[in-house]
């Protein structure tokens, strides 16, 4: 499988104009110029549904102080093998972007990425002793050199006055600080790298259309069947291969494309809302990226965080996001969704991981029927000055958790994404989410290993990735030299703080 062959029809069909579509596309374009790519959006604009910065839970995760990514196992010691992975994958995306920038194809870091503090924060004897086994474990790495760590409430009240501010000085308290973290809005990348690739004559754009159905014919061409959702015509395209990126909307595309490989995926939706500080006063004397620990059986996305982030330009605070529980894949989708997505292959390990996950659904109960004052409870935890007044409630964006069949249990509940593709390469689903958006550049890569891999075998295509991605094929861990330099390079074409500054200063006073 390469191209279709087939006169006008396109080569690759990228359903879903979200970062992760943006990022196979441009890496395609540029591993292959000659490629026709047509890309389908059920909306009539792109980047709106999980990429937008408003309903993207996750803004450059790099496993510096989501705790979630590094549990304690039974015997007390720090499982570091996760974040140590997102750490190495987050320095892949800071190369991709930066070689994007240097070959002029996208302009302006600052309007998609800038250093913003990332820290944890715990309450209590016990989570303090697990921060600090995590810190000590971690700061073993190269990857997490520069951490600091404190429990002393002069040093965190500035480093986090608002977390501080009005909390019993008693209290057991302490954070994890690392300077190098960033904020990125994956909405305005991935407007900026779909501007590029629709500079390309061959690379076709189809708003506010929708895939209906696909099939494989014997040819192992796929003819997809799609939607004008502003005219109603209805047409078919054919391509040689396929990308499901759309989402919460992949899993039933993957499903109605029948490979053996779909059988037994199912999907949980989980719903979020933020607050959303409406005080110019208090949102400019908080920098920095606030992680706690998750409720007992939330979903990851679910962890708290009292969130700085950019968006268009201005300074904004969040705290959230509260989880939810609805029936739609997407934050535009169906209330049919859930239930349409059951099937006989699947139901089994639905109902299992239902079984297994109960806490969850209990979690959710909980989360749904919270008030307001519920909600601003919630935040004082982490703000205890916190008015209500100041603070509006939005909906963020819709995910979709991976359930798979296993064979000891039934049925499971994955957090994170997954490729599901066909044996022959032709076409590919990305299910899950979190930390999604910050790996896609790996992701990404992974997928072209598997559906592309007679040219990734190639000198010529192994070289060109070697030069959008100079660590790609090395291991970070424990290589000062390609880690540390791969980040300082990173920061100067990105305009960002790197390791050698840490620690001299909120770099977050520039936003």
């Amino acid at each position: 499988m390469y191209k279709s062959h087939a006169g006008s029809s396109p080569d690759v069909v990228l359903v879903g104009a979200g970062i992760m579509s943006a990022t196979l596309g441009v890496m395609l374009k540029e591993l292959d110029p000659g490629l026709i790519i047509h890309v389908i959006e059920r909306l009539d604009t792109v980047a709106a549904e999980s990429s937008d910065a408003w309903n993207n839970a996750g803004t450059g995760h790099s496993a510096f102080c989501e705790l979630n990514y590094t549990p304690q196992k039974d015997d007390g010691s720090i499982d570091c093998s996760k974040a140590i992975k997102i750490a190495g994958q987050f320095v892949q995306s800071r190369e991709f972007w930066t070689y994007l920038i240097q070959q002029g194809y996208i302009r302006n870091p600052e309007d998609f990425i800038h250093s913003i503090p990332h820290m944890s924060f715990v309450q209590g004897e016990e989570n303090v002793a697990y921060l600090k086994k995590r810190y000590e474990a971690l700061t073993q790495y190269e990857l997490f050199k520069g951490m600091q760590y404190s429990e002393d409430h002069g040093q965190l009240e500035k480093w986090i006055p608002l977390v501080m501010e009005g909390r019993d000085p008693s209290a057991v308290v302490a954070a994890t600080r690392m300077d190098m973290g960033t904020d990125v809005n994956f909405g305005a990348l991935t407007r900026k790298l779909f501007r590029y690739l629709f500079d390309f004559p061959s690379v076709k754009l189809h708003l506010a259309h929708e895939v209906n159905d696909l099939s494989q014919d014997a040819d192992g061409l796929w003819h997809i069947k799609v939607k004008n959702l502003t005219t109603g015509r209805k047409r078919t395209i054919t391509t040689a291969f396929v990308f499901i990126g759309a989402g919460g909307g992949s899993l039933p595309l993957l499903e109605k494309s029948g490979i053996p490989e779909s059988k037994g995926y199912g999907g949980f939706p989980v719903s979020g809302q933020w607050l959303i500080c409406n005080n110019p006063a208090v949102i400019a004397r908080h920098s920095a990226k606030v992680y706690g620990k998750a409720a007992v059986g939330s979903p990851p996305m679910s962890v708290p965080h009292l969130d700085t982030r950019v968006i268009e330009g201005k300074k904004s605070l969040l705290f959230g996001p509260y989880a939810g529980f609805s029936t739609r894949f997407l934050k535009n989708g169906s209330l049919w969704d859930l239930p349409a997505s059951i099937k006989l292959s699947n139901i089994k390990p639905m109902v299992m991981a239902g079984i297994h996950n109960l806490p969850l659904t209990k979690y959710l109960i909980d989360q749904v029927s919270q008030s307001g004052e519920d909600r601003l409870a919630a935040l004082r935890e982490y703000f205890p000055n916190a008015v209500g007044k100041d603070w509006d409630l939005e909906v963020a964006g819709q995910r979709v958790q991976v359930i798979k069949k296993d064979e000891e249990e039934g049925g499971v509940l994955e957090f994170g994404t997954e490729v599901v593709n066909a044996a022959d390469g032709s076409i590919a689903a990305l299910l899950g989410a979190s930390p999604g958006a910050s790996t896609a550049v790996a992701i990404m890569i992974d997928l072209l290993h598997r559906c592309f891999a007679d040219k990734m075998k190639t000198a010529e295509w192994q070289n060109k990735v070697q030069k959008m991605i100079p660590s790609y094929g090395q291991s970070l861990t424990g290589n000062e030299n390609i880690s540390g330099q791969s980040r300082k390079r990173t920061a100067g074409v990105l305009g960002l703080a790197n390791a050698s500054t840490a620690g001299t200063g909120s770099p977050a006073g520039n936003v």
